[in-house]
């Protein structure tokens, strides 16, 4: 018996090498054994066999493939991102026609449910994303090593980095890698001007995926400072390389680590960042101290985003609408 046909749309290909592609292609992979699986960045598309079903990533930025869709009566499911839920479903009319035409709905955190209208809770779903579990690389503990990844644009507020640099001293003993492309060129501008006035913050510019990751395994800590997210691949792929994670208290992130997680700090607040990478230094090889907790922490949530599970909660979903 032929399996069934699964076209995922989504608005990034390889090309962009974002958050977006690297969800699409895993799906991708993770899907090949139960379905037949193509990649658009819409529908319908020449180059892309019709398919029984239809996962869309991003509710507003696929919504004109969304819509055309809806026409054929068959399985729809719309992935929503950080800007569709903590953006865009509150008054983008794209964004929310996809809400409504999709059979059903998935967030990639626990706390995405909650920015939905009450009304359509019943049709969504939570898939936490995954990354294969990967040994840290060796540390030095010569000084902390923090990494900060994602492109430079205003939902990642890269700002905060830049002046939580400025307030620590380069004889601190913390360094600060940051990698990503400067999609804002003013943003790309502040990061040069902040490397050369801080000499423990280098700006990296993007760098294929692999070495983002050896960079993370070597790291102390990931750094994330985003305004929103809708589930930061970078944070899961951190934790289950044995990294903990200093993030931005957003609904997003506590939807990735937990209310009780210890390693946030208020949005945009670098100050508190700055006083978190100190008490991180300050701990760097006290198996009591904050930093060690957080790793214990981390550790306690890695399961959360084992492949397996990423691929079962895949599977639930769709089954329910081709079963």
């Amino acid at each position: 018996m032929q399996k069934p046909s699964l076209c995922i749309v989504t608005p990034a290909l390889a090309d962009a090498n974002n958050g977006n592609w690297q969800t699409a292609q895993r799906w991708a992979r993770l899907l090949s054994g139960h379905y037949r699986v193509s990649l658009a960045r819409q529908w319908p598309d020449a180059q892309v066999p019709d398919a029984d079903l239809l996962l869309a990533l991003h509710a507003r930025r696929s919504a004109t493939s969304v819509a055309a869709w809806a026409g054929t009566g068959r399985p729809l499911v719309v992935v929503l991102t950080g800007t569709d839920l903590y953006r865009d479903i509150a008054h983008d009319a794209s964004a929310q026609r996809s809400l409504a035409l999709a059979h059903r709905l998935v967030v990639l955190q626990e706390q995405g449910l909650l920015a939905l209208p009450p009304a359509l809770r019943p049709k969504c779903r939570v898939v936490f994303q995954s990354s294969p579990r990967r040994q840290s690389l060796p540390k030095t503990t010569a000084h902390l090593r923090a990494v900060m990844v994602g492109h430079l644009r205003d939902e990642k507020w890269p700002q905060t980095l830049f002046e939580a640099a400025r307030l620590l001293r380069a004889d601190e003993g913390i360094r600060i890698d940051h990698i990503g492309h400067a999609l804002d060129p003013a943003l790309g501008e502040a990061a040069r001007q902040t490397a050369l006035d801080c000499p423990h913050y280098r700006w990296l510019g993007g760098l294929p995926h692999a070495a983002t990751r050896q960079r993370i395994q070597r790291a102390h800590v990931l750094v994330h400072t985003s305004r929103m997210e809708g589930g930061a691949h970078v944070i899961l792929e951190a934790v289950r390389c044995g990294t903990p994670v200093l993030a931005s208290h957003i609904p997003g992130n506590v939807g990735m680590l937990g209310a009780g997680y210890g390693g946030y700090f208020p949005p945009g607040d670098a100050h508190a960042l700055a006083a978190l990478l100190r008490q991180c230094r300050t701990g760097l090889a006290a198996p009591a101290g904050r930093l060690a907790a957080l790793q214990a922490q981390c550790e306690a949530r890695a399961p959360l985003f084992d492949p397996r599970a990423e691929q079962a909660a895949l599977l639930a979903v769709l089954a329910e609408l081709l079963p």
